[in-house]
C-alpha cells in the first residue's frame, strides 16, 4: 500500500470509528459496538474502501496494548488478589468447557476430523479481553468485584488461548502433541508474570530519578511508553500475549500495587507520578484504541457467508449454542448473586480478534473449508456483537437495583 493511501485509511478509520462510537453512546449502546460496526461497513463486508493491511494491524495491536496498560494502571491489585481463585476458576471453566464441547460436537455430530474438531474447540476457547474491558470501563464498573474476576479470568483465558493455539498448531503440522514444549511455555509465562511487576517497579524508580535530574515534563510519557513496549516484547519472547506485559506494567505503576522491598517512591511522589502518567498517556490510548476495534470489523468478511445454506445454519447454530452455553456457565462456579454470575458469563462471551486468528490459521492450514470457515466467522461475529449489548443491559439493571 502506498503511504498516502495509508494516511487516507487511518483518517477514515479514526473519524468514522469515533462518529459511530459516539452515536452508539448517545443512544445508550456501548461505543465499542459502534466502532466494530464502523469496521464492518468500511471493510470488505459492505463498502470495501479500507483493507486491514499490516500497518493498520500493528497500530491496532499497539492500541490494545495501551488499553491493557491503562486497565492495569487503574486496577485494584488488592481486589485482584482477593478474587484470584475465582478468576482462575472462571478462566479454567471458560476455556476447558468450550474446548471440550466444541471438539466433541464437531467430531461426533458434525463428523469432522479430530484435528479440525480440536481447532474449532480452540476457536471457541478464546475470549477477547479488549472488548470486555472496554465495555466494563465505559460502564464505570471496572473496579467492581465481578469485573475484577472477569479481568483476571480474561487475562488467564488469553494466556490459555495462546498455549492452546501453540499446541494445536504443532499438532496440525506433526500429528502429535508436544507436552514438554507446553509445560516449558507455561513455566516461562508464570515466571514472567511473577517477576515482571517487580522489575517494572524498579524501572519506575529509575524513571523518577531521570525525571528529577532532567526536569522535563516530556520525559515521563516517553519513558513509560518505552517501558510498556519493552515489556510487551518480553512477554512475547516468553510465549505469552503482548498485552500481558502491558497489563503488568500498568499494574506495577498503579496506586494500589505495593511490593514491600520495592517502595522507592514517597506517597506524594508516587501520586504525582501516576497522575502525570495518566494525563500524558490517556490521549494516546483514546486515539489508538478505536483502531483496534475498527480493525476487528474490518477483519470480518460477512460476504463469505451463504445465509441461504441449510448446512451453514446447522453448523452455525450448533457452534453458537456451544459458544454461548460454555462461557455463560463459567460465572456459575463462583459465589455471588445471580446477576453477578450472569455478568461474568457474558463478559467472557466475545471471541473477537482471538477467534479470528484461530479461524484464519484453520483456513490457511486447510482444516476449514469455505463452509466451516464462514460458520466460524459468523459465530465470532455474533458473540462479539451480542456481548457488549448484553453487558450494557445487565449493567444498567444492576445499577437500578443498587439505587433501590
Amino acid at each position: 500500500m502506498d503511504l498516502h493511501y495509508l494516511f487516507l485509511s487511518l483518517a477514515i478509520i479514526l473519524f468514522v470509528g469515533r462518529v459511530f462510537g459516539d452515536i452508539f453512546n448517545k443512544f445508550g449502546l456501548p461505543g465499542v459496538l459502534g466502532e466494530i460496526l464502523a469496521g464492518v461497513i468500511l471493510g470488505s463486508s459492505v463498502l470495501g474502501i479500507v483493507s486491514p493491511n499490516e500497518i493498520i494491524k500493528v497500530l491496532a495491536e499497539i492500541g490494545i496494548i495501551l488499553l491493557l496498560f491503562k486497565v492495569g494502571l487503574e486496577a485494584d491489585f488488592h481486589q485482584l488478589k482477593k478474587v484470584g481463585i475465582y478468576a482462575f476458576i472462571v478462566a479454567f471453566v471458560g476455556a476447558f468447557t468450550p474446548m471440550l464441547l466444541g471438539t466433541l460436537i464437531s467430531y461426533y455430530i458434525l463428523n469432522l476430523s479430530m484435528t479440525t474438531s480440536l481447532f474449532i474447540g480452540g476457536t471457541l476457547t478464546a475470549t477477547s479481553i479488549g472488548i470486555t474491558v472496554k465495555v466494563l470501563d465505559d460502564l464505570g464498573k471496572l473496579n467492581e468485584r465481578f469485573a475484577q474476576i472477569v479481568l483476571g479470568a480474561a487475562v488467564l483465558d488469553d494466556i490459555i488461548g495462546v498455549i492452546v493455539l501453540a499446541v494445536l498448531y504443532e499438532y496440525a503440522k506433526k500429528g502429535s502433541i508436544d507436552i514438554n514444549g507446553a509445560v516449558i511455555l507455561i513455566f516461562y509465562i508464570a515466571t514472567f508474570f511473577i517477576l515482571a511487576p517487580i522489575v517494572a517497579k524498579i524501572l519506575a524508580r529509575l524513571i523518577n530519578i531521570f525525571y528529577e535530574k532532567l526536569k522535563s515534563d516530556e520525559f515521563i510519557p516517553v519513558a513509560i511508553m518505552s517501558m510498556v513496549f519493552f515489556f510487551a516484547f518480553l512477554s512475547h519472547e516468553v510465549g505469552s500475549p503482548e498485552i500481558l506485559g502491558a497489563f503488568t506494567v500498568g499494574l506495577a505503576l498503579s496506586r494500589r500495587f505495593i511490593i514491600p522491598f520495592a517502595l522507592f517512591l514517597k506517597a506524594e511522589e508516587k501520586e504525582k507520578m501516576i497522575i502525570k502518567i495518566e494525563h500524558s498517556t490517556l490521549p494516546i490510548v483514546s486515539i489508538l484504541t478505536p483502531i483496534f476495534f475498527v480493525s476487528i470489523g474490518l477483519s470480518l468478511n460477512l460476504k463469505v457467508i451463504d445465509f441461504t445454506s441449510i448446512d451453514f445454519w446447522k453448523i452455525s447454530i450448533l457452534l453458537l449454542i456451544v459458544a454461548f452455553v460454555s462461557k455463560l456457565i463459567s460465572g456459575f462456579f463462583i459465589k455471588g448473586s445471580l446477576n453477578e454470575k450472569i455478568l461474568i458469563g457474558f463478559s467472557m462471551l466475545p471471541r473477537g480478534e482471538v477467534g479470528l486468528i484461530f479461524a484464519e490459521i484453520g483456513k490457511q492450514s486447510k482444516l476449514f473449508d469455505d463452509m466451516l470457515y464462514a460458520s466460524v466467522i459468523f459465530v465470532v461475529a455474533i458473540t462479539t456483537l451480542i456481548a457488549p449489548i448484553s453487558l450494557k443491559i445487565l449493567g444498567n439493571k444492576r445499577k437500578q437495583k443498587e439505587l433501590f
